[in-house]
């Protein structure tokens, strides 16, 4: 098979599209023939080295996020037959997707949404799961909360969106000036541009703060909470995952959420796209073989929802 694989560290034009050894499924596992993946900052920042000892080893596959077909089951694989459609995200510093073939535990894959392509499909894992795991388990959104996403127009910004909604919030989105009528026609309920004001010079505060865009960290960001209200960003520091660990023991207001690749968080960003109440967002899609123009777009950090990689005719 083919993946994009990379050598050493440094820019875009590490990546080479060449041979790789075509994985096989061992017990609990998929193998899946991949028609789309998703890129993420996190593919960035791995390809320049930026994760140090956290760093897989190379050669160096990147890539999270996927959609596909089954080529062949592992053993004791039930409930995935082959020919099916599925979708996924390899879980934890693993990676792997940018690839013509994957192998993937059970637990880490579920079958594709019907009303989506493979590249919508590809496009809504990680995003997915992080807003709902962020909104949902961490910051505990409750119907009738007022959520602010700081950061509303990126990959996680707009499932974010979509997904307070869903958990019955009100949602203020944080965006570009330029961004503003495309949020809002995603769900958002207000909209403040953040270069007409920053977010901290507002004196407004909310029930929930997501950080999704990194731009306003914990303790700056402490005054943007009402009585009672929680605190959570999608983007690890140090210092932020020494804080979690001490709000998840003593049930404090600042949370980092640490994505999970779960197979029932799958199932139901996939039942809410069949039922048409999550919109998967493309920005652009872009031929494997042209990774580096990808990573390059990603770089300039003004996508508008996601960039995915097709395979072959997908």
């Amino acid at each position: 098979m083919k993946a994009i694989r990379y050598h050493r560290f440094g820019p875009p034009d590490v990546l080479q599209w060449e041979e790789a050894p075509t994985p096989r499924a061992g017990r609990g596992e998929l193998a899946v023939r991949v028609r789309a993946t998703a890129l993420n900052p996190k593919d960035v920042l791995t390809r320049k080295g930026k994760l140090g000892p956290l760093s897989p080893r190379f050669p160096i596959v990147p890539g999270q996020d996927f959609a596909g077909v089954v080529e062949s089951l592992g053993r004791g694989v039930k409930g995935f037959a082959v020919g099916e459609d599925v979708f996924g995200m390899i879980g934890g510093l693993r990676t792997g997707a940018n690839a013509e073939v994957l192998v993937v535990p059970i637990d880490e894959v579920a079958l594709a949404p019907r009303r989506a392509t493979a590249v919508e499909a590809a496009a809504i894992p990680l995003t997915g799961m992080t807003a709902l795991q962020a909104l949902r388990d961490d910051a505990r959104v409750r119907p009738g909360e007022e959520v602010v996403l700081n950061g509303a127009s990126g990959g996680v910004g707009v499932v974010a969106i979509q997904v307070a909604k869903l958990l019955g919030a009100r949602v203020v989105a944080v965006c570009s000036s330029r961004n503003t009528d495309w949020v809002r026609a995603l769900g958002a309920d207000e909209v403040l541009p953040y270069d007409e004001q920053p977010l901290l010079e507002r004196g407004r505060t909310f029930d929930v703060v997501f950080d999704v865009f990194g731009t306003a960290p914990w303790p700056g960001a402490r005054p943007l909470l009402a009585p009672g209200g929680r605190y959570v960003t999608a983007i690890p520091r140090p210092r932020g995952l020494a804080r979690d660990l001490a709000s998840r023991v003593t049930g404090g207001p600042a949370y980092t959420v640490l994505v999970k690749s779960r197979r029932r968080d799958l199932q139901r960003l996939a039942q809410w796209i069949d039922q048409g109440k999550l919109r998967c967002v493309v920005d652009r899609t872009y031929p494997i073989e042209e990774s580096a123009a990808a990573h390059a777009y990603v770089e300039t950090r003004r996508a508008r929802g996601k960039v995915v990689l097709t395979v072959g005719d997908a």
